[in-house]
């Protein structure tokens, strides 16, 4: 399935939507608000799986698993004096609290028990204070114990519970934007999949680092560690220089004889590291011959110089079309100043988005094209597939996979330099030449990457026996973008909804920064920074599906 729609919505539809689950677990299970919640915390907010497991193991077993007391065991006729068995005092009857399970406690043990549970992180889920007992405690209850001693820390709950719904909750994730922009997205189904959020963050749902595909999120994960790690330049010192055999520091050979030195005065054999004598002739060195072949060090050392050589491949043209995205990012305000030139003249071409087809299909290329040599890195490596082919059906799929890769390289330069050109000084007659080759470059360019994409989808990953490695679906349009929209009922599938927690709902779109750990929180009541919004698109989201014909298109 594929994220049809991103919506973006405010703290107070964030509160609906987590009421509108409370709601409908109340009503399937005749439940209090508090016992809901127990439920969708520890079933992560599937809503879906709670209902599964109702009709597959029953209410008791439902119920027991959560923690949730079915019914009130409140004690009957208690006495006007009860001891405590916590801090074991005599205390009135109405300085003591009684759980759903039954426990009753003196309130200044609940209160700490509380307030330890809460300092731990662990307010979503606080169990009762006696052995074995796993129910959770009434919310409520530890609302108003807590907020007695702390009002400051009874806040700091509330916030923890309504954080549940995104920090809890498989479908919701918090946009990782630094500085945090004070957003999240929720997908209804499809949980692989590439979001932006209104912040202008592309990131992937699975794994919430930007967006990679058609690398998985594991070959991007290693990619992204081996490009910060230092390991290469520990290749390129062992391919280049030799440890001195007293002081053991690097060192690298400036002249052509074979015989070094160190600075700490050692000299030694650059052929086979061993010591020697100062003294040399044509022949031999004072104290010292190695004729003698070492077939591990040698290999050793070809081995680390052949992944160097290979790595610095696939990076060297990573970053390459990785900076040519970047530098065509301002190819955007360009386009949209000269349609607005183009639509201010006398023309018979009176729709130009043709243009913003054609940019938009550009970046999805050169986005693709650019995170298809991390994962050509790894596909045809032995770090992760060395078990999974044999080196002829290697050599094969990457013989296959090359050619389609070559393919697009190629348009998409095309298409680059085709959007450079100056469209608002063309005549019409050069003008409508000028789009009907951007249009079909686009619609090529477009094609070659679906191609290479379901190549790698299908062909490549898809093969794969031993492991699995998924990625999200192929958009001609690129990673779809959060809307604003206002409070409302989010219905029909596959929606993804971008939840936004902010202090208020004003003309400079306050919100919070807010840290992605469980501890964080969200100060509602203070002054929030302004947070940064993207600008509006000039010419809308509406984009024309370039494989109709051009004339369908100008209709249109």
């Amino acid at each position: 399935m594929l994220c049809e729609i991103l919506q973006v919505i405010t703290r107070e539809s964030l509160l609906v939507a987590q009421r509108e689950d409370l709601r409908r677990v109340m009503e399937m299970l005749n439940l209090s608000e508090q016992h809901a919640r127990t439920l969708l915390i520890y079933h992560r907010w599937d809503v879906e799986k709670v209902f599964a497991v109702f009709v597959e193991k029953g209410k008791d077993k439902l119920f027991g698993e959560a923690g949730v007391t079915a019914k009130s065991c409140k004690i009957k006729h208690a006495p006007a004096a009860m001891t405590c068995e916590v801090c074991m005092e005599d205390i009135p009857k109405h300085k003591a609290t009684t759980m759903d399970c039954g426990h009753c406690f003196c309130n200044n043990c609940w209160t700490e028990h509380f307030v330890v549970k809460i300092n731990e992180g662990k307010s979503r889920r606080i169990t009762c204070m006696a052995y074995k007992c796993t129910a959770i405690c009434d919310e409520a209850i530890v609302r108003n114990l807590v907020s007695a001693r702390d009002p400051d820390l009874a806040e700091r709950f509330e916030r923890f519970l309504l954080e549940s719904y995104i920090e809890d909750n498989q479908r919701v994730k918090w946009c990782p934007s630094v500085p945090h922009c004070g957003n999240a997205i929720r997908v209804e189904d499809e949980k692989l999949c590439e979001v932006e959020c209104t912040c202008g963050v592309q990131f992937c749902f699975s794994c919430s680092s930007e967006a990679h595909s058609p690398c998985s999120c594991l070959m991007w994960e290693l990619w992204v560690k081996k490009c910060r790690d230092e390991s290469e330049t520990v290749n390129w010192i062992t391919v280049n220089t030799k440890s001195c055999p007293k002081c053991y520091k690097s060192v690298e050979k400036n002249g052509g004889c074979n015989l070094v030195s160190c600075i700490c005065g050692q000299s030694f054999c650059w052929l086979c590291g061993g010591a020697t004598g100062r003294e040399h002739t044509w022949t031999s060195i004072a104290g010292h011959s190695c004729g003698r072949f070492k077939e591990d060090q040698e290999k050793q050392a070809e081995r680390a110089k052949r992944d160097l050589n290979r790595y610095m491949h696939y990076h060297n043209r990573y970053k390459a079309h990785t900076d040519s995205f970047k530098l065509e990012s301002k190819l955007k305000e360009t386009i949209e100043s000269q349609i607005l030139m183009l639509e201010g003249k006398e023309s018979e071409l009176k729709d130009f988005s043709w243009l913003t087809n054609g940019l938009n299909r550009l970046f999805r290329s050169r986005r693709v094209l650019s995170y298809s040599y991390p994962f050509a890195f790894y596909m045809f490596g032995e770090d992760l597939f060395g078990d999974e082919m044999t080196p002829v059906e290697r050599e094969m799929k990457q013989n296959l996979f090359e050619d389609q890769q070559q393919q697009l390289e190629e348009n998409v330069e095309k298409l680059s330099k085709a959007l450079e050109e100056k469209y608002d000084g063309l005549e019409d007659d050069n003008l409508k030449q000028s789009r009907m080759q951007l249009i079909n470059l686009s619609v090529i360019t477009d094609r070659l990457c679906k191609s290479m994409y379901e190549c790698i989808e299908n062909d490549l990953l898809g093969s794969l026996k031993l492991a699995t490695h998924n990625i999200a679906a192929y958009k001609s349009k690129g990673v779809e973008r959060a809307s604003e929209l206002l409070v409302r009922a989010t219905k029909g599938n596959n929606s993804i909804s971008c939840l936004q927690t902010s202090s208020s709902i004003s003309a400079t779109g306050g919100t919070v920064e807010v840290g992605r750990s469980s501890s964080s929180s969200l100060n509602f009541e203070n002054g929030c920074p302004s947070r940064k919004r993207s600008k509006r698109e000039a010419f809308g989201n509406v984009l024309f599906d370039l494989n109709l014909p051009a004339e369908v298109i100008d209709k249109s």
